[in-house]
């Protein structure tokens, strides 16, 4: 698939007067991003009165400009006929139910078998998007609700709105120890000093916000429901570790597994075969960002979950 070049023209309003390019064009062209925009400036695809500006360059209203907008399609991921469990779907956006095990995006080890291979087969167009209409992830063993845009449009208002908090993301996990109730956990998170796969709290780390409740306990083991205002890597599964709670079954924050005094053969069996991370995306809630409508999904545990829960309840 060839690239696509679509050149925009507008003229400066004179209210713009001293503003940076890249802010002011990201208020002319909404359907472009600012840091998308800004790499186009850097890349001399925008055009002020005829020469090439910087980002930080000030205007002073009145100019004509030209973007060169760049819809590159992806080259190095192939759609793949991937099974894909899709709860929603308009001309704008769609919304997948992914499984766990399955990778959302080709990476080091895993060139193929993805969620973003799946979905350039379902939709040959995505090509254009950055990673194929993709605006959050879920980890490879985390399964749950996605959330992907199908226009450049909508991908950029999407990712504002999960920004600027006006998208309801909730988990379910079941964590150790037992939990007296919820809370918010405010922690930065960033790349581990030592550790590179791993993420860690850490000063000068990127702001983190979770917020948290009880929805079952066990004797050494708590259900809880977690809202994200961020989305920082791994975040749910390193902040719960923070708060001495890490959840079950986590290959890299789990820790010892906790086995409860007095445990059936039957619990100890499920908690020691239990091989992933506790972790399921439940719910999704949303204003449609054009038609304004607002709308909800809802995604059931996986049958493992619900069977360490039964194990948990049973003793």
């Amino acid at each position: 698939m060839p690239i696509d070049i679509e050149s925009h023209k507008g003229r400066v309003p004179a209210d713009k007067s001293g503003k940076r390019l890249d802010q002011t064009l990201a208020e002319m062209f909404p359907d472009f991003s600012r840091s998308r925009l800004k790499t186009w400036i850097e890349a001399g695809l925008v055009e002020v009165n005829g020469q090439m500006w910087r980002p930080r360059d000030r205007l002073c209203g009145g100019e004509n400009v030209v973007v060169h907008a760049l819809h590159e399609p992806v080259v190095e991921v192939r759609p793949e006929a991937i099974p894909l469990d899709i709860v929603y779907e308009d001309k704008e956006m769609l919304v997948v139910d992914k499984p766990p095990g399955l990778v959302v995006h080709p990476g080091a080890g895993n060139p193929g078998g993805t969620l973003q291979n799946a979905l350039l087969h379902h939709d040959e167009s995505l090509a254009t998007l950055p990673r194929a209409g993709l605006v959050h992830r879920l980890d490879k063993d985390t399964g749950g609700l996605l959330i992907v845009a199908r226009t450049l449009r909508a991908h950029t208002a999407l990712v504002q709105a999960i920004a600027s908090h006006q998208v309801t993301r909730l988990y379910r996990a079941i964590c150790q120890g037992a939990l007296i109730s919820g809370g918010t956990i405010d922690a930065p998170i960033g790349r581990h000093p030592i550790d590179r796969i791993r993420m860690a709290i850490v000063d000068g780390g990127r702001p983190a916000v979770s917020h948290y409740r009880v929805i079952e306990r066990f004797d050494a083991h708590t259900l809880v429901e977690v809202q994200l205002e961020t989305g920082r890597t791994h975040q749910i599964r390193v902040h719960m570790m923070h708060l001495g709670h890490p959840l079950v079954g986590d290959p890299l924050y789990g820790g010892r597994l906790a086995i409860p005094a007095g445990a059936s053969e039957a619990l100890r069996h499920s908690l020691h075969g239990f091989r992933r991370q506790a972790l399921h995306a439940v719910r999704l809630e949303l204003v449609h960002p054009f038609s304004g409508e607002k709308l909800q999904w809802a995604s059931p545990l996986r049958p493992d979950m619900i069977a360490l829960l039964e194990s948990l309840r049973n003793g």
